[in-house]
């Protein structure tokens, strides 16, 4: 695809600054109008021409399947958050135990794609609430972390998209959630560093207050400022 000069420029001047100006995914209107074995067989071909570009022998026994392999991946597994229909069913149950404290979820497993580079992002999610009432499965945690975590990312993004979707489930602004993350953009390339990682945070409703925040922060061992 040829790109014309003033979005050429655009990039060049943006470098490497990992800039967002949306909660929301940056999404087409017509994203979802094309049926899956579509965009497979599309990117595909596309993958392919890449490979060619390079100079690989896509007729060696090791590479040939690679653009199917790299399309399927994309669609049904790495990118498959993208599709609203793949988002969990988040059900509620009655919080008949009365339980006032804080819940805390931590080390979820996260894996997400820089949406820069599309390179992995790899890392931890810790997750509190208080309840309103209700309370949520805490599998369905873990869901809604790898729900929005498959599709290319931003890390302050998929910090707020989770916190917006629980507060949204648990009709309660009490929610938190830190990120902890490896950038394989920062780790495998550029600069090369890889012994950093990046810590993003979003505390709604009580976990603005400082003693809160402290509390889910000792809950998680993770001694931080944000």
């Amino acid at each position: 695809m040829k790109i014309d000069n003033t979005l050429e420029k655009q990039y060049e001047e943006m470098g490497d600054d990992h800039a967002s100006a949306s909660e929301e995914t940056p999404l087409r209107g017509d994203a979802f109008v094309l049926e899956d074995s579509e965009k497979i067989a599309r990117i595909r071909g596309n993958v392919q021409e890449i490979m060619m570009t390079l100079g690989l022998d896509l007729e060696d026994d090791s590479l040939k399947g690679t653009p199917d392999r790299v399309a399927k991946m994309f669609v049904q597994e790495i990118f498959g958050g993208l599709h609203p229909d793949r988002k969990p069913k988040s059900s509620t149950f009655a919080n008949k135990y009365k339980y006032g404290e804080m819940l805390v979820e931590k080390n979820i497993t996260l894996y997400s794609t820089c949406e820069h580079h599309l390179l992995p992002i790899v890392g931890k999610a810790h997750i509190a609430y208080i309840s309103n009432g209700t309370v949520v499965g805490l599998s369905k945690m873990n869901r809604i972390v790898d729900y929005f975590a498959k599709r290319p990312q931003v890390q302050e993004r998929l910090n707020i998209q989770i916190v917006r979707e629980l507060q949204q489930v648990l009709d309660t602004d009490d929610v938190a959630c830190v990120i902890d993350a490896k950038h394989l953009c920062v780790n495998s390339r550029g600069i090369r560093d890889i012994e950093s990682s990046t810590v993003t945070a979003e505390y709604g409703g009580k976990f603005k207050n400082e003693e809160v925040r402290r509390e889910f922060l000792d809950y998680i061992n993770l001694d931080t400022n944000f």
